[in-house]
């Protein structure tokens, strides 16, 4: 296997764009990649876009505008894990010798929905009863809570927590801090959810340049090496589900650890699926940041800040960032890379030489989660 590297990264900020389509923000978030790298769209040699609801073809519709025409070209659908799967399946293509240069792009407008929780996959026996996601890790939330000792206290030291880092960040959806008291006193969602430990549902797109060792060093940019990517399923079965366990992140995390020989100690700076305040908990301690049933001690002692022992979304993580679902693994990426080149600006967390991201999710009956991708970045002289 060679060593695969990004070389430049793009963000469409994140927000409510009702006056793009999904195939106009990727464009724009592929276009300014092109020209901040100077990259020539010949040089191109695929490109995988990772997308839940862009519809048909959306990868030909985006990269064909951008000069990415007729070179193999593929739209990648995997839940929340999107994004992180169409970069997972551009590394192999690169790391197995196939390509040297390859595009990736995630992008959503979820502003075409009109509001409300997403629409989940039908003829499955657990949302045809009602499940959608506010609710369960609402659940997740209570037996946390009810196993650990913590309390909505602590569920709100993550909302405070992550929109204070994402008030600095300009890629944004939220850009405002929040105290404890306007966290606990935003309306109520689902029981002991507020409406600030959930992430908002948001548009946007990000892209990353994925090249071999040849590639960048012709290039002449600053790069990061991708020492680890990898995509696990959720293992299904009908038996009793452990709702404080995520699984699925813990096996990823394991074999992502394995390929790279790096450690939870080594991390400087984890990009993780904060899609609400309660998964924060569940998967660092999946990830081996902290003793399982002891993170939410660690957001309160001040371990997962900017300058703690590890940074935990120091982008903002998807409670500020927001979460346009195929583009937030390839928006963890950008933000990652910015900060291993010390141009994260005043999001940079000091020294940082070792990242990791983190995405998961689809509902679906006899598993914790479809999908998650988990990448390791390193940093390079």
């Amino acid at each position: 296997m060679k060593n695969v590297y990004i070389a430049g990264a793009a963000v469409h900020p994140f927000g409510k764009h009702r006056d793009m389509s999904a195939a106009d923000l990727g464009i724009s978030a592929a276009a300014a990649l092109l020209a901040d790298t100077g990259v020539a769209p010949e040089a191109v040699q695929a490109g995988f876009v990772g997308s839940v609801y862009g519809g048909s073809l959306v990868a030909q519709r985006i990269l064909q505008r951008v000069g990415v025409s007729g070179q193999p070209v593929f739209t990648v659908e995997n839940a929340c894990a999107s994004g992180g799967s169409a970069v997972h399946l551009a590394w192999q293509g690169v790391a197995a010798g196939v390509y040297d240069c390859v595009l990736v792009v995630g992008v959503e407008n979820l502003s075409a929905f009109g509001g409300g929780t997403l629409p989940l996959t039908t003829a499955d026996i657990e949302i045809d009863q009602g499940v959608v996601m506010p609710a369960t890790y609402a659940m997740r939330a209570q037996r946390y809570l009810s196993e650990t000792g913590a309390t909505v206290a602590d569920l709100t030291n993550v909302a405070v927590k992550n929109r204070g880092n994402g008030a600095r960040n300009s890629r944004a959806h939220l850009r405002a801090a929040v105290t404890a008291e306007q966290v606990e006193q935003s309306r109520p969602i689902a029981d002991p959810l507020h409406l600030f430990h959930c992430c908002p549902n948001s548009d946007g797109a990000a892209a990353v340049l994925l090249c071999s060792e040849d590639f960048a060093r012709e290039l002449g940019r600053p790069t990061a090496r991708v020492a680890a990517s990898v995509v696990r399923s959720g293992q299904f079965h009908t038996s009793f589900r452990d709702m404080t366990w995520p699984d699925i992140t813990a096996r990823a995390a394991e074999a992502a650890y394995a390929m790279s020989g790096i450690t939870p100690a080594d991390l400087d700076l984890v990009e993780l699926h904060d899609a609400f305040a309660i998964a924060e908990f569940l998967h660092t301690e999946a990830l081996g940041l902290a003793e399982r049933g002891k993170a939410y001690r660690a957001v309160a002692n001040g371990e997962f800040a900017v300058d703690g022992r590890v940074a935990v979304s120091p982008s903002g993580g998807l409670l500020s960032r927001g979460h346009p679902v195929g583009a937030t693994g390839v928006s963890q990426l950008a933000e990652s890379y910015w900060q291993l080149i010390g141009a994260a600006g005043d999001l940079q967390v000091p020294g940082a030489q070792v990242a990791l991201t983190h995405t998961t999710g689809g509902g679906i009956f006899g598993v914790d989660n479809g999908a998650c991708s988990v990448h390791i970045l390193t940093a390079e002289a």
